[in-house]
């Protein structure tokens, strides 16, 4: 069975809105977009590139679909994850599209949740969401989310979307492996492992 897996460059306070450009997410006014680079380095850089080595499909919400759709398509052809990100599969989960420009992409019909455990029951490697705040929720309701591979950078932005919100679904996670890069990064990789225990001291 294919694993779904969440790909999220996040802040130490865990917002994951905006990490790539001042204009790549603005709502709710939003005034710290591209926080990431300023905090990455190439280890971190390494990381994101070994985690497409097992996927060859991408999950993505509407806002995700439109702010890479209008970016990857005509990126600098030199650099090998362009090449990447236009061939893999995207599967994209929207309300309100109806047609899909980009190459390979796929709009999910009828239940979003149903829609994925379709997918993960289908033969292929595994499918990673990257971005897409509100679909992670939905999928992490449903118990549909096998990994997240985060990047937690040393910077705290104290407003926008956060990957685990208020409502989110309470989750033990297995370490399966974390490291630090020099710019003090954290890249950690969790597997979800049922509830949450409880004890006191």
């Amino acid at each position: 069975m294919r694993k779904v897996i969440v790909c999220t460059f996040l802040s130490l306070d865990g917002v994951m809105q905006a990490p790539g450009g001042p204009d790549e997410d603005a709502e709710s006014g939003f005034e710290h977009g591209g926080w990431q680079k300023p905090v990455s380095d190439d280890e971190v850089g390494a990381a994101v590139v070994g985690w497409y080595g097992s996927s060859d499909a991408m999950l993505l919400g509407r806002k995700t679909y439109d702010i890479f759709a209008a970016y990857w398509p005509t990126a600098d052809p030199g650099n090998p994850f362009t090449e990447r990100m236009n061939g893999m599969r995207k599967y994209v989960a929207s309300r309100t599209l109806t047609s899909l420009e980009w190459e390979n992409s796929t709009l999910l019909e009828g239940d979003v949740a149903d829609a994925v455990r379709e997918l993960k029951a289908s033969d292929g490697g595994d499918i990673n969401v990257v971005g897409s705040g509100d679909l992670t929720q939905t999928l992490m309701r449903h118990n549909l989310v096998d990994e997240y591979r985060l990047t937690i950078h040393p910077v705290i932005i104290g407003t926008g979307k956060r990957l685990f919100a208020d409502g989110t679904v309470p989750t033990a996670l297995e370490p399966v492996s974390v490291s630090t890069t020099k710019s003090g990064t954290v890249v950690g990789v969790y597997r979800p492992t049922g509830k949450p225990s409880y004890d006191s001291y």
